[in-house]
Parts: C-alpha cells; sequence; structure tokens
C-alpha cells in the first residue's frame, strides 16, 4: 500500500544495489550526525570550529587546522567538480536528467563563488570534520545524478513533481544567496567578531540560510524523483535541523541581548 502511493511521486527503486544502499547510508549518517548536533558533538567548521578541541587535547590526538577559506573551499569543490563533469560523462541523458545535473552543479557551483567572493572568515576548521562533509557532498552528488541515469528509458511517475521542484530550487538557491550575503555585511574590514545577524528572515530564525539549502535540496528531490535524492534530503534536513538547533543555543550563550522570539530555522515553530 505504501509503496504503491509512493511510487506515484517516484521512480521504481533502482536494479543497482550500490545506489539502494546509499540511500539508506545517506539518511542514517546525515540524521545521526543532526542528532550528535543536539548532544553536543559538533562538526568542527564555522562557530563550532574548536568546539571540541579540548577533549581532542586530553585523549593526545593532533589535529590539523585548515584555513576557513580553504576548508570551504575543500568542502564544495569537488562536488561542483563532479557535476560539471557529468555533462561530459553522461550526455545523451533526457531533459530532467538534464536539469538536475544543472541544478546540483550550480548549487555547488554558487557554493565555491561565495567561498571565494562572499563570505568573511574568523575562525578555523579541522579537516577531521573538512573531509566527511567534502566526501558526504562529492558521494551524494555522483549517486544523485548516477540513480538518475538509471531511470533512462524508464515511465515517467504519475504525478510529475519537476516543474514545482525547479521553482523551490529557484527559491532556495536565491534566498540561500541572500541571507548569506547579508551575513557577510555584518562585518567591516578586519572585523572578525561574531554579531547577531539582522535582516531578512534573521529577524525570526537564526539560519535561514540553512532554511533555504534544505528548501534547494527539496527542490532537487522534485526535480529528480528518485529514492536517493529524496533519502539525502531527508538527511540533510535531520542534520541541518539538529546544526541550527546548536547555533541558536551558541548566540544565546554568547549574546544576552539575544531576542527569545527567534527561532532556529523554522519561523514561530523551531
Amino acid at each position: 500500500m505504501v509503496m504503491s502511493v509512493l511510487l506515484n511521486f517516484l521512480f521504481p527503486p533502482p536494479p543497482s544495489l550500490v545506489v539502494t544502499a546509499m540511500s539508506v547510508i545517506s539518511v542514517v549518517t546525515l540524521a545521526n550526525a543532526g542528532f550528535s548536533e543536539i548532544r553536543g558533538k559538533h562538526l568542527n567548521y564555522s562557530k563550532f570550529w574548536n568546539v571540541n578541541n579540548n577533549n581532542n587535547n586530553t585523549t593526545g590526538q593532533r589535529q590539523i587546522k585548515l584555513s576557513s577559506k580553504t576548508g570551504m573551499l575543500l568542502l564544495y569543490t569537488p562536488a561542483f567538480l563532479a557535476g560539471a563533469a557529468s555533462f561530459w560523462i553522461l550526455p545523451h541523458d533526457d531533459v530532467r536528467s538534464i536539469i538536475l545535473q544543472s541544478a546540483v552543479t550550480l548549487h555547488f557551483f554558487k557554493r565555491v563563488v561565495e567561498v571565494l567572493f562572499v563570505h568573511k572568515y574568523s575562525g578555523s576548521m579541522l579537516l577531521d570534520s573538512a573531509i566527511p562533509i567534502t566526501m558526504s557532498y562529492l558521494l551524494s552528488t555522483v549517486t544523485m545524478i548516477y540513480a538518475q541515469h538509471l531511470t533512462q528509458g524508464l515511465p515517467e511517475p504519475p504525478v510529475n513533481l519537476m516543474y514545482p521542484g525547479i521553482v523551490l530550487f529557484l527559491v532556495g538557491i536565491i534566498g540561500n544567496f541572500y541571507h548569506h550575503y547579508l551575513l557577510s555585511k555584518l562585518r567591516g574590514k578586519g572585523e572578525k567578531e561574531y554579531k547577531i545577524p539582522k535582516g531578512g528572515l534573521f529577524d525570526l530564525v537564526i539560519c535561514p540560510h540553512y532554511l533555504f539549502e534544505i528548501i534547494v535540496f527539496y527542490g532537487v528531490s522534485f526535480i529528480a524523483q528518485t529514492l536517493y535524492a529524496f533519502s539525502f534530503t531527508i538527511g540533510t534536513t535531520f542534520y541541518l535541523l539538529g546544526r541550527s538547533y546548536s547555533t541558536r543555543n551558541w548566540y544565546l550563550s554568547k549574546f544576552e541581548d539575544f531576542p527569545n522570539n527567534v527561532k532556529a530555522i523554522i519561523p514561530f515553530v523551531f
């Protein structure tokens, strides 16, 4: 019953055991990372870049530290290159696949451009945190495009979500960029301290850029309509919910004047 309903919105599960396994692994690992954020075990980047250093030092572990800019480029560049290469590797796929490849590649191209020209940096990033995030983005990009390739020649799902997906993707990518731009304007030249963000949806939630990133990936999932795309997106949703929860708690601990009515990621709710 449930499967028959899902097949109205999804292509049939792929014949590839690798893609099926990656669907399970993605949602489980990303959701676990989100719950770890809530429990206080953070991936070490942005304002949490050194939060676990004391524990690591006491156990004698030596941490490799990257500049934030270098670390962020490491996160996004391989996924962007994989997306760009897919146009050459899979040149004859259908329109839906081309739109998916374009959306994924554009998303990571935008992130690379933001790293180079928009973001302002104050901290560092530990290589131990950069590597799993880089691999997650790279493997998800490759798997999502490959899973779409496996749908070639299959009947389209009865409910076509591609066009709503394009709209969601565009809303998400524009909203994400706008709020990254607002964050970049918080600091003047040479300033590194954190401030309470203002403007846009920052007056309602502390992580609107995460909210719009979630919208981006739901847009991508609607375009793809594959099991893997939705699995990755659901996992990403759990992770960013956890990360935004920790981010809000961080602001509450650092700023006495932080407004209590500002939620983590969902206006008026969470």
